[in-house]
């Protein structure tokens, strides 16, 4: 076990004002395989929503920058007009669309040159069945992708709310290079980018050699220690539970406040925080699906961003400060109020 963060809400059901409470609590722990490097989540004894959220332009502007460095690397670039085929996430950030635009014509029931996996492994329950199906859908010759937020980013930035139920698997590069070793392939290269403070793109083939890149990333992992089990839960258990009694104190000192970002990565925020609609009156949202709607467990009102503009709070707490530049880009008239207590 390197992260229990206790009984929380499920992270996807936002409860409309008058469901019947309380709402149910379920346990949210992370562990770490001491042999593979594997991070997932214990148990998720929750029920998948339907996705609410909103694709940010963070995640599109990303999908852009990676398809071009994709598509400029020698293996995929002499692969262009081949068939691509895409394991996607549920909560949006599709590549397809930009390959087609490049070239690429979608796999009907054929193995793909190209198969991408945009965030969607992470989601299945079954690891090692799911990591199958991608390299069996693959050509021989072929190029698989796979796009994750990095454990890496996690341990060095402490982002323990990064642990959700719906999200079962957590992968360094190490441990997915040695899980991609297992099915017959070899990880040969990887892309780094900005969001979410370290996402990876990492290419495999079956017939490949490391390159630099990928053995600089592999290098810097090493130097973490982010497959040592020990070190990672005194980084993300510690971060969880300094970092709890810090909002604890900014939420009962320093209100009332307004917030923006009801996403699922907030619901574990706020329950180990304790909020209430007494110190934090409103969580303002994109989606459409989740206003008029409450967080989980705290039962605090979702309202539209221009619900927040014109409420002019004295302050709102950025619970999605990944986004910040983003965020302000879009509220100029809430610049100078964002206050962002986790990191």
């Amino acid at each position: 076990m390197v992260l229990d963060l206790g009984e929380v809400p499920a992270a996807d059901h936002f409860p409309a004002p008058d469901d019947p409470g309380p709402d149910p609590l379920h346990p949210l722990a992370m562990w770490l395989c001491p042999v593979c490097g594997l991070a997932q989540l214990v148990r998720d004894d929750t029920s998948a929503e339907e996705p609410l959220a909103v694709e940010p332009q963070a995640l599109r502007d990303q999908a852009e920058d990676a398809v071009a460095r994709l598509h400029a690397w020698g293996p995929v670039a002499e692969r262009v007009g081949g068939s691509v085929r895409e394991f996607g996430s549920p909560h949006g950030g599709s590549w397809l669309g930009l390959l087609e635009d490049r070239g690429w014509r979608a796999a009907q029931d054929e193995p793909a040159d190209l198969v991408v996996d945009t965030f969607g492994l992470m989601h299945e329950e079954d690891q090692a069945a799911a990591l199958r199906r991608r390299v069996d859908s693959l050509a021989d010759d072929g190029v698989l992708v796979l796009v994750f937020h990095s454990l890496a980013t996690i341990v060095t930035h402490g982002q323990w709310s990064s642990l959700r139920h719906g999200h079962v698997g957590y992968y360094s590069t190490t441990a997915l290079a040695g899980l991609l070793e297992e099915v017959g392939l070899t990880a040969v290269t990887g892309w780094t980018f900005d969001l979410y403070a370290g996402t990876i793109a990492l290419a495999a083939t079956r017939a490949g050699v490391p390159e630099p890149p990928l053995l600089d990333i592999l290098g810097a992992e090493a130097d973490l220690g982010v497959t040592d089990h020990g070190a990672v839960r005194r980084t993300l258990q510690g971060a969880a539970d300094e970092e709890s009694e810090e909002l604890r104190s900014a939420l009962a000192h320093g209100g009332p406040w307004h917030a923006y970002g009801a996403a699922s990565r907030a619901v574990a925020v706020l329950q180990r925080a304790g909020a209430t609609p007494d110190e934090l009156v409103a969580v303002a949202d994109a989606s459409p699906g989740k206003q008029g709607r409450t967080l989980p467990g705290s039962r605090i009102p979702i309202i539209s961003p221009e619900d927040l503009v014109a409420a002019e709070p004295a302050r709102v707490w950025l619970l999605l400060p990944d986004l910040r530049d983003e965020v302000e880009a879009t509220f100029p008239g809430l610049r100078g109020r964002w206050s962002s207590p986790l990191t």
